[in-house]
């Protein structure tokens, strides 16, 4: 299959899933069908973000650099998120940000990359996977980090990497159905929430070609970090005055 989605393209893509789903979360009835369909297509975005993460981690002049731009964000979009995601009509604290995944999942590549005693690496590694507990994606957002450093260079451990991110991910939604839903009931809820997981394996190993636009790199860079916060912020304020 030929493969026509260049990196920057992709990312799109995840912008305009994630918004599916923050708009899914902050304005519709959870249960109704096009609840459910927006929600599981936005987890199309995380996992498609660390496997980028991972991959930035070789293609980035500076790691220094990376790493602050990320935690500078993760701070300015803490309030937007908590806006966004308010319970109560009231700005109250819930979690970290996804920023703040993104950058304790960009340092565990660093650990797991750089420390070169394997013991202290993956000590390092694990503490960071725990500081993921307080943030949104917990746990998983650092799973799917680790699958692909795992997985960074090989073909064949990338898609055992997806493989096993989809069947994790799938088990855990399965078991979190329990009591909520009848036996096909939990089997629908977790096929349709490890679609969007699903979707990002297809388009990562069958789409992307590995490039970037030619054009606009430098707008691109700045529009990813930008949306995040302010899309939050819209769609924090929308709540708030609807």
């Amino acid at each position: 299959m030929s493969r026509g989605l260049n990196r920057d393209e992709i990312k799109l893509i995840a912008m305009g899933t994630m918004l599916l789903n923050h708009v899914a979360t902050v304005f519709m009835e959870p249960g109704t069908f096009l609840y459910e369909l927006f929600l599981d297509i936005g987890y199309f975005t995380a996992i498609t973000m660390c496997y980028f993460l991972v991959e930035g981690w070789h293609y980035t002049h500076s790691r220094k650099q990376y790493a602050l731009r990320l935690l500078v964000f993760a701070l300015l979009s803490q309030i937007p998120f908590s806006l966004a995601f308010a319970e109560g009509g009231k700005l109250r604290y819930s979690s970290l940000n996804m920023m703040f995944t993104l950058f304790f999942c960009f340092l565990i590549v660093c650990a797991l990359k750089q420390i070169p005693n394997p013991a202290q690496s993956k000590g390092a590694a694990l503490l960071l996977t725990c500081c993921t507990v307080f943030c949104d994606w917990a746990v998983f957002a650092a799973v799917f980090t680790w699958l692909f450093v795992w997985a960074d260079g090989s073909e064949e451990r990338r898609r055992s990497a997806y493989i096993w991110a989809v069947g994790t991910f799938g088990v855990f939604t399965l078991l979190s159905g329990i009591g909520r839903f009848t036996p096909a009931g939990q089997l629908f809820y977790a096929l349709g929430a490890t679609a969007g997981v699903a979707l990002s394996a297809y388009c990562i190993l069958y789409w992307y070609n590995g490039k970037r636009m030619e054009k606009g790199r430098k707008f691109f860079q700045w529009f990813f970090y930008l949306f995040y916060p302010v899309h939050l912020l819209i769609l924090g304020l929308l709540r708030f005055v609807l």
